[in-house]
């Protein structure tokens, strides 16, 4: 079975469709308890980092997902949802503190999200297809998928990695950024696997047979 997290923060019909496409069982859920039952677990998310957080905070979703990581339960992170991995974005919108410079994530990976900045002749946030280069060779997701594969982006925040192990892949728009991360039971990427076709859904199927 594998578990999509439901916290009203996730483009989760996409990717249940593709996951359900592979032939996987798919729960759609917010209890803690359906979710600790789970072979793997799916961790969407479109929208605003602050309102996110506070949406794991109120379904007491945070500790939830820290324990799942713990308990080396495969986990995938997708776009916000493998962006609030980490420590801190520089997206403060909706934040209850107006000054604020960043806002704090789940923290169970070192690193920071940060704002692409305005440069002439690029716009944000990103919206298309995009070639990804792929740093770890030996990166789970990425098994079977060709070297500068093309995938489906849609942000403005991109990650910095604190730690370059954990860094599975990178792509460029504005600057070069880490796009997919892979440590242990843990893997994130920034785009959207569910709307890149035949390598997204094979990206997919890696993660349902680790």
């Amino acid at each position: 079975m594998i578990g999509v997290i439901d916290y009203e923060a996730g483009n989760t019909l996409s990717v249940i469709k593709a996951l359900e496409y592979l032939g996987q069982k798919v729960l759609l859920t917010n209890d803690a308890d359906k979710l600790m039952e789970c072979d793997h677990i799916v961790f969407p998310g479109v929208g605003a980092y602050y309102d996110a957080m506070e949406r794991l905070s109120s379904y007491n979703l945070i500790d939830t997902i820290k324990t799942a990581v713990s308990m080396k339960i495969p986990f995938l992170g997708i776009c916000l949802g493998m962006q609030l991995l980490f420590e801190s974005s520089e997206e403060t919108i909706g934040s209850a503190d107006q000054n604020a410079s960043e806002v704090k994530g789940l923290g169970i990976l070192p690193g920071r999200i940060m704002r692409f900045k305005d440069t002439e002749g690029f716009k944000i946030p990103q919206i298309g297809w995009n070639s990804v280069s792929v740093v770890n060779k030996d990166s789970k997701l990425f098994t079977g998928i060709e070297d500068n594969s093309y995938f489906y982006f849609v942000h403005s925040y991109y990650l910095k990695a604190e730690n370059r192990a954990d860094v599975a892949a990178q792509t460029e728009y504005i600057n070069m950024f880490d796009c997919a991360v892979e440590k242990g039971n843990i893997f994130g990427c920034q785009f959207h696997p569910e709307k890149s076709g035949d390598q997204g859904l094979k990206m997919l199927r890696n993660f349902c047979e680790s």
